[in-house]
């Protein structure tokens, strides 16, 4: 039903809404009906989340992680009416009115030129709810328009960089049209230079870079996606070591941020439930590149980079944490007997990097001298301190056995297993025992 009238929303994998490109997340109403009385096959949108951006209203559903949205694009609004104040009103669920543009058929017109109206109604069941804010946000972000000022940006900027070609270097999807290596690069170059006298501009004193501050988001989304599209892309052997050469400016660009990070004055009674999804949606990257574990404490430092200025405590990120274990999230957090806390992928087998550790172990060097956490960190791939936990968790599952000195901790691999109880001078011609043997001997 919600096909036939409003459009779907694409959510992320912790049931966030993906915002388009300069849109910002403004406030959010928790409990919240969507109704419609003109129109009689108006979808059943029942206790939802409603947030409202600067350039539509979504509404998604609350009861899963992947449940219903709908989206209303501010510039299909012809009219928001203002709240009356009654003695009903004061018993009856609060309400916010506004008249939607529609077509013939009942779908919403995106450019606000339906050729009928209807009146939808906001209806908030929850508690809590400071609608005056929102309905003054409401107001502020329809009347600023900003989707025609994000629609002209885009424009701007891909003539600017496409120069006299019809086509341009961005579709418009927002994606970069793959014209040609030499063509991109020159494009790339043009597009360099408007950008380092964007960047002139905007360091001239700390007023013209805040005034700067959106362009500058802006721009660097753009280098962005073109940056990802370019390595979706084949290279030849020619090419790879011009592409190799943007890996830094990638890496750079791809850090630039949360474009729309939540904050309790946007989210209000949902901040921390909507920080848990946010925070589940940015550590996706960071955990692929680390193997699938990250500490909590990297994990902090990078989503407070990512946030820039507005900066969350470590009892925020900790309770957002543990909200995971109510969503249908890829991420859990995870605490080891040490009381070292991590976040890891929920697909992360520790089977995995036993029998990996247990590979290590048995080389005929480590049989010798053992595995310190730094032996084990080349081998997986991620920090000494992740290691160490991962080698200590081994020694309680019975795979390791540890050593302390004054040089710090050694683990070698367990040899019990393979020694009879009943006959322990008994050492077969095969496993891990009759190998420790051999090493042993051609030590000495």
């Amino acid at each position: 039903m919600a096909g036939n009238f409003l459009e779907a929303v694409e959510l992320t994998s912790s049931g966030r809404p993906v915002l388009l490109p300069s849109e910002i997340e403004c406030s959010l109403l928790s409990a919240v009906d969507l109704e419609c009385e003109d129109l009689p096959n108006f979808p059943n949108l029942k206790s939802g989340i409603l947030t409202l951006t600067t350039h539509r209203l979504l509404w998604v559903s609350d009861s899963s992680s992947q449940g219903a949205s709908s989206a209303i694009p501010l510039a299909s609004i012809s009219h928001i009416f203002s709240a009356k104040k009654s003695l009903k009103s004061i018993f009856a669920s609060p309400r916010i009115r506004f008249q939607l543009s529609v077509s013939p058929d009942g779908r919403v017109s995106n450019s606000g030129s339906g050729s009928r109206s209807v009146v939808v109604t906001v209806v908030v069941r929850g508690k809590g709810a400071d609608l005056d804010v929102f309905l003054t946000k409401f107001w502020d972000n329809w009347r600023g328009r900003a989707w025609e000022t994000g629609n002209a940006d885009v424009t701007s900027g891909s003539e600017s960089v496409s120069g006299s070609t019809s086509s341009g270097l961005y579709t418009k999807e927002g994606t970069v049209r793959m014209v040609g290596v030499s063509g991109i690069l020159r494009k790339e170059q043009e597009m360099w230079e408007t950008t380092d006298k964007s960047l002139q501009d905007a360091f001239q004193d700390l007023n013209a870079l805040m005034s700067k501050a959106k362009e500058m988001v802006m721009l660097a989304e753009k280098m962005r996606q073109k940056l990802l599209s370019g390595s979706t892309s084949q290279p030849g052997a020619a090419e790879d070591e011009e592409l190799g050469s943007k890996q830094d400016m990638q890496d750079w660009l791809l850090s630039v941020g949360i474009i729309s990070p939540v904050t309790k004055e946007s989210a209000g009674a949902l901040y921390h439930q909507q920080l848990s999804r946010q925070l589940a949606d940015f550590v996706r990257l960071p955990l692929e590149r680390a193997g699938g574990m990250m500490n909590l404490i990297d994990i902090y430092c990078l989503f407070n980079r990512a946030r820039g200025t507005e900066l969350i405590s470590p009892e925020d990120l900790l309770q957002a944490c543990f909200l995971w274990e109510k969503f249908d999230v890829p991420v859990m957090l995870r605490k080891f007997d040490s009381g070292v806390m991590v976040i890891q992928n929920k697909s992360h087998s520790d089977e995995e990097i036993f029998a990996r550790i247990k590979t290590l172990a048995t080389k005929p060097d480590a049989l010798r001298t053992g595995v310190s956490a730094s032996d084990a960190a080349i081998t997986l791939g991620i920090a000494p301190g992740m290691a160490k936990e991962h080698l200590l968790t081994a020694e309680s599952k019975g795979f390791l056995c540890r050593d302390i000195s004054p040089d710090g901790f050694r683990f070698y691999i367990n040899l019990f297993p393979d020694i009879d109880p009943n006959n322990v001078y008994l050492v077969k011609d095969y496993g891990v025992y009759d190998t420790w043997l051999k090493v042993a001997s051609a030590s000495r």
